[in-house]
């Protein structure tokens, strides 16, 4: 009713020109009220005939009425509007559906501004100033309003529950540890939020960096779109490629959301300041695994036609690579192709074999990523989560600027092996590359595998990828963490094996090196590392 109240006086209260409350409120004879200013500007407007009216009632002056303000209307409008500003002021005070409701109010509830952890209560501003006032509530723990205190109570000892059981994966209280819990293993709630929080991180840092790959796939895929362009006379060519185009991108936009949401869940878990809460929430929120339709597509952007003849013979090239990235994308099996071998110097079939070619690799400080640290005397790097220059490593037009790789020091020519330790949880690459490699960006010119100046492994933690000139080759073989790699320059041959009791060859490629080789690692995830080991000749077998 007050309302309702409120609402009427309002309109009784508003101009009829402007349809706003009255400024300035002139009374005419005729008894209707106007704002000032509104009732001269209509009056202006009728200067030219002489003849002035009420723009309700109609009535007629035959002269100009002089304007007086009434001082009773001001103080009523004057009334009105702190009325309705305090009505609307206490409104947002109130707890709605959405809003955490202070347990100590009666009646209507206001908003909860905090939650405390000792009293197990939510206070609004005004039932919360104990909290302040009073030396022993100031040692009580206040957090943001939460509608699951009760989830931080033990059921059975009624008490808070500040204690995580790694035997049975479950908060407890103090008294549990002495009961049904005694013996196992347990620790503060507030140390296993710290150890899953970083467990949280890595997980943002993969979801965040499949983000930036599909993005950067959804950014092919719609130069592609664009690009297809075909004449008459491979109309149904066109129509085809655009419609596998539509798909990819649906199909990676949605990976996208999904992905963009997950984080989301995430960084919302992270910001928790609770402990117990974020204990609660962690194994239904942080369970992630990486679907098996969700690797990376190849993409090759098309060029546009210039006549009918170089039209067909661009889409005699697009089915071929059509058939030939299904070939690779799908492929388990044919992990090693059926490469020829040098005749004159055969490849070594021993370990002591190869070492019998062992090179010592440092890396060059010039040339890593300003987020790679290089030790062990520059043969290692590793990702960290900060610049590593200047002062450790100056600008350098060597450098990579994007892309988290470095190259060696060393070229190499004729015929080398050596052998690489990585540690990480996926996408680390062991890669060689010609000198000339760009060094700026992140495009095709200087990302390893993705040109045709450099040829790459990339090493997950059960599955391997070769890449070169942007044609990705799934792999299977052992699973290792020390990778050994043979070069035979002038035989153009580049094989990868896999090294633990036994050697295991995953990949050899068979080319034309035009140019010495340099060694280059490309490290994916934070704290990533790659080595070169320091061989030492031996003659016996693997």
């Amino acid at each position: 009713m007050a309302q309702r109240g409120n609402q009427l006086n309002s309109e009784k209260l508003s101009c009829s020109i402007c349809l706003d409350l009255l400024k300035d409120p002139v009374t005419i004879s005729c008894g209707h009220s106007y704002c000032m200013n509104c009732i001269k500007t209509h009056w202006d407007g009728e200067d030219r005939k002489r003849i002035y009216s009420c723009p309700q009632c109609k009535k007629i002056f035959t002269s100009r009425p002089e304007l007086v303000k009434s001082v009773m209307l001001a103080e009523l409008v004057e009334e009105q509007k702190k009325t309705g500003l305090q009505a609307a002021a206490a409104d947002l005070c109130y707890a709605g559906p959405e809003d955490v409701a202070c347990d100590v109010c009666t009646g209507r509830k206001m908003k909860s501004v905090k939650s405390c952890l000792r009293c197990m209560i939510s206070y609004c501003e005004q039932h919360l100033q104990p909290h302040y006032d009073s030396p022993p509530l100031k040692k009580h723990k206040l957090m943001e309003p939460s509608k699951n205190l009760q989830e931080n109570i033990c059921s059975r000892h009624d008490e808070v529950m500040k204690v995580f059981c790694h035997t049975d994966q479950q908060l407890v209280c103090y008294f549990c540890t002495m009961d049904e819990h005694k013996g196992h293993e347990t620790v503060p709630a507030a140390a296993e939020r710290t150890k899953k929080q970083k467990e949280l991180e890595v997980s943002r840092l993969n979801i965040q960096q499949r983000i930036q790959d599909k993005e950067k796939d959804v950014e092919l895929l719609q130069q592609e779109k664009k690009s297809l362009d075909v004449k008459q006379q491979i109309r149904s060519q066109q129509k085809a490629e655009e419609s596998r185009v539509k798909e990819l991108q649906k199909k990676l936009e949605q990976e996208i959301k999904d992905l963009k949401r997950k984080d989301a869940e995430l960084k919302k878990l992270s910001d928790t300041p609770d402990h117990t809460q974020f204990l609660h929430n962690y194994p239904s929120v942080s369970t992630f695994s990486e679907s098996s339709h969700s690797s990376r597509i190849n993409i090759h952007p098309r060029r546009h036609f210039k006549d009918v003849t170089a039209a067909v013979k661009e889409v005699r090239d697009q089915i071929q690579d059509i058939l030939r990235d299904s070939r690779t994308d799908i492929s388990m099996a044919g992990t090693q192709p059926d490469v020829p071998l040098s005749d004159s110097q055969p490849e070594p079939t021993t370990r002591a074999g190869f070492l019998k070619y062992a090179r010592q690799i440092t890396l060059d400080p010039n040339t890593p990523h300003r987020y790679l640290l290089l030790s062990e005397g520059n043969r290692k790097a590793t990702l960290m989560n900060q610049q590593q220059y200047p002062p450790l490593y100056p600008p350098n037009p060597e450098r990579f600027a994007e892309c988290q790789q470095v190259l060696s020091k060393q070229s190499l020519t004729g015929r080398c092996y050596w052998e690489v330790e990585w540690r990480g949880i996926r996408g680390v690459e062991v890669a060689v590359a010609y000198k000339n490699i760009s060094r700026e960006g992140r495009s095709d010119e200087c990302q390893f595998g993705f040109n045709n100046k450099s040829w790459a492994l990339r090493c997950y933690i059960d599955k391997y990828k070769f890449l070169h000139n942007r044609v990705k080759t799934l792999l299977s073989g052992p699973r290792s963490s020390r990778i050994g790699i043979y070069l035979d320059h002038s035989a153009g041959i580049l094989s990868f094996y896999s090294v633990s009791k036994t050697m295991t060859l995953l990949h050899r490629v068979q080319t034309t090196f035009t140019e010495p080789l340099l060694v280059g690692f490309h490290l994916w995830n934070l704290h990533n590392s790659a080595e070169f080991i320091k061989l030492k000749s031996s003659n016996s077998s693997v």
